[in-house]
């Protein structure tokens, strides 16, 4: 449904931080990349996430994020799409591939830099639509987030990272741990498990 490799071994790395383990810290992980998800980490477990491969979350580069239901209905029984193509439309040819054909968002920020008004307004959507969901988590934790954590690819621009931290550093302090980090996440659970700090489930 979600990174939940890369989510779950940042909430580790933030909790050690820290000085405390991660089931010792509600944190919420936004990881952008060609999709986003937003998950909320709190005492070692993931309470509520984005259905990221399902349509649900922000937009993103090949995402087109959670639409409006009844006009997404209008298109199933319009004829003009297959049931594979609606999927395609929502995940992997949605987002910024449908509107400018690439899902390099260094691409979309050039053009953007170069006075492409469609491109500027496409990141401004998407940071707006990253923080929605960064806020709608924090209600589920009552507002008692330790810390806001912003992950995946896209989180090397500072550009993204600070309109979003901008608009949710009122809920809790935000921290930026850019890149994948997918295989350190599995070499780290592997070390878990040898070394005993990680029951097998």
């Amino acid at each position: 449904l979600f990174h939940a490799l890369n989510s779950r071994a940042m909430v580790r790395r933030y909790a050690k931080s820290v000085g405390k383990t991660n089931k010792e810290v509600t944190v919420i992980v936004a990881h952008m990349g060609g999709g986003s998800s937003v998950s909320l980490h709190r005492n070692g477990l993931v309470i509520d996430t984005t259905d990221a491969l399902g349509g649900d979350g922000p937009i993103s580069p090949e995402r087109a994020g959670t639409v409006p239901g009844f006009p997404l209905v209008e298109m199933c029984f319009s004829g003009q799409y297959t049931k594979a193509e609606i999927k395609k439309k929502l995940v992997g040819k949605g987002g910024a591939v449908a509107y400018f054909g690439t899902n390099d968002i260094r691409e979309v920020l050039s053009r953007a830099d170069a006075g492409d008004q469609a491109c500027a307004t496409f990141l401004k959507g998407f940071c707006v639509s990253v923080a929605k969901y960064i806020g709608a988590l924090a209600t589920v934790a009552c507002g008692k987030v330790d810390a806001i954590i912003l992950t995946g690819g896209i989180a090397h621009s500072a550009y993204i990272t600070a309109d979003i931290a901008s608009r949710v550093g009122f809920i809790a302090p935000v921290e930026v741990y850019a890149g994948e980090n997918e295989v350190e996440s599995l070499a780290e659970n592997g070390y878990g498990i040898l070394s005993g700090e990680f029951e097998v489930k």
